[in-house]
């Protein structure tokens, strides 16, 4: 992943991240998103944890950042206005991103395990998202489309 992400993208890896394990420290998230590539100052990170809506929790067994509501939710805030597009061939679903995005855009379909997709490829602004067995490209656009918070 680019150390140059627009703002969407960089949050969606920071709400990833604290929804994959705990996170006590601004510094921790900061050296857990480098080692994913993406660049952030602490003042911008701060931003972005009070945009997602994070807050620092104590509880008997520690102190860690959480992100409120489903990671559905989450994923869905932060891809809107990156993903311009679904459309559909006899094969594939193609999803346009803003440029730059296709990759954050990707990751967000491979993590959350749709059974309907069997695998992405991400260009820049491109991503292909070949069906599983029996789903046909227009099913999964549709899918796609829930999941990224546009038409399908």
């Amino acid at each position: 992943m680019s150390g140059a992400l627009t703002s969407e993208a960089r949050r969606l890896a920071v709400a990833r991240v604290l929804s994959g394990r705990r996170i006590a420290t601004q510094e921790e998230l900061l050296a857990a998103l480098r080692r994913q590539g993406v660049r952030a100052t602490q003042a911008t990170l701060s931003r972005d944890l009070t945009k997602l809506g994070a807050r620092r929790v104590s509880r008997p067994d520690g102190a860690w950042y959480e992100v409120d509501g489903p990671v559905e939710a989450q994923r869905s805030a932060a891809l809107r206005g990156l993903v311009l597009g679904v459309e559909t061939n006899a094969s594939l679903a193609v999803i346009r991103t803003a440029v730059g995005a296709a990759s954050a855009v990707a990751r967000a379909i491979d993590d959350a395990r749709l059974p309907e997709v069997l695998g992405t490829i991400a260009g820049d602004d491109t991503i292909f998202v070949a069906p599983a067995a029996g789903v046909t490209p227009r099913r999964l656009a549709a899918r796609l489309g829930a999941l990224l918070g546009v038409g399908g």
